[in-house]
């Protein structure tokens, strides 16, 4: 049993499918079957079933998985161990990050890193706050640069505030209800009473999206329930249809500054809702070893954003 092997069966069992796992692995499907038909040879039982949803642990495949697991958990850990005492002259370091902060962030902040240390591997995943979460619990990345909300967090995990950014209301030019807005000198745009607008048309983003998460929180301590007429993936989709009049949407002001050369909009701030906002942040798992490489990272986003430099 080696590290090898033990890569082979956990990605098997992750994939439920020869085909992706070999694919994952970077071989070739038929040297991948050869490999776990020897493993299993030489352990002299079945770690795998066919059915109709793919491959399925038996129950010593169950016990291997759970030890190669454990085993590539050390493994890793020793390797960024490694790390550290080589004082950055090698190494790799393995985060997520959301797609709209990766937008202005990584093209900023990598060639900064890679400069100074250009002999760190980065492997760097794009996904939601959901899926990051997961992600950070598992211990399949060191950390994630992503949006949390104090009413959603995960107590495994380790939510280091790096940005508070406040929620507001986006609708059309002219909307009506703007006539009803509060200028304030000391904000970015005026204050608004959110039950103004509980009978209009709201476009959100899919439930298992952040945004959606800390926009229902919103609604529900404003004590409505939208009149819900299209639901998105894509946040800056349901900004441009907000434009062109098909509703209002909530979202955070950081996203307002990357697009806000397009499709005008008006934005409000959230008057009377302390839960308004969600909060930039870095996420770790405070039971994983956390390399110097990523704790370096974690330190130039820091930097970057007590800097103040523009999105």
């Amino acid at each position: 049993m080696n590290d090898r092997e033990l890569l082979y069966i956990k990605t098997i069992a992750e994939t439920k499918n020869i085909s992706k796992a070999a694919k994952k692995l970077f071989i070739a499907q038929p040297s991948l079957s050869q490999a776990l038909q020897k493993i299993e040879d030489s352990i002299g039982t079945k770690l795998f079933i066919r059915n109709r949803d793919g491959m399925e642990l038996t129950y010593a495949g169950e016990r291997y998985f759970l030890a190669a697991t454990k085993i590539l958990n050390i493994y890793n850990d020793f390797e960024n161990e490694v790390t550290y005492i080589n004082d950055l002259k090698k190494g790799r370091i393995t985060f997520g990050i959301t797609n709209f902060m990766g937008t202005f962030l990584l093209p900023i902040l990598l060639p900064r890193f890679r400069k100074k240390f250009p002999n760190i591997e980065i492997y760097a995943r794009e996904e939601d706050s959901t899926t990051l979460e997961k992600s950070v619990i598992d211990g399949k990345i060191d950390f994630a640069i992503m949006h949390s909300h104090p009413l959603v967090e995960d107590r495994s995990i380790k939510y280091d505030l790096i940005y508070k950014d406040p929620f507001i209301m986006v609708t059309p030019l002219e909307h009506p209800l703007s006539k009803h807005k509060i200028v304030d000198s000391k904000l970015p745009y005026p204050k608004i009473d959110l039950n103004l607008f509980k009978d209009e048309p709201f476009i959100l983003l899919g439930k298992n999206k952040r945004m959606r998460h800390v926009s229902d929180i919103i609604l529900n301590f404003a004590g409505f329930n939208p009149n819900v007429i299209l639901t998105l993936k894509n946040h800056e989709t349901a900004r441009r249809l907000v434009s062109n009049g098909f509703g209002v949407m909530l979202m955070p002001l950081q996203y307002v500054k990357l697009f806000e050369d397009k499709y005008h909009s008006n934005y409000f701030i959230i008057d009377d809702c302390k839960y308004a906002y969600w909060n930039s942040c870095i996420a770790t798992n405070p039971n994983m070893y956390l390399s110097k490489a990523a704790k370096v990272f974690i330190d130039l986003v820091h930097e970057y954003y007590k800097s103040g430099e523009p999105i």
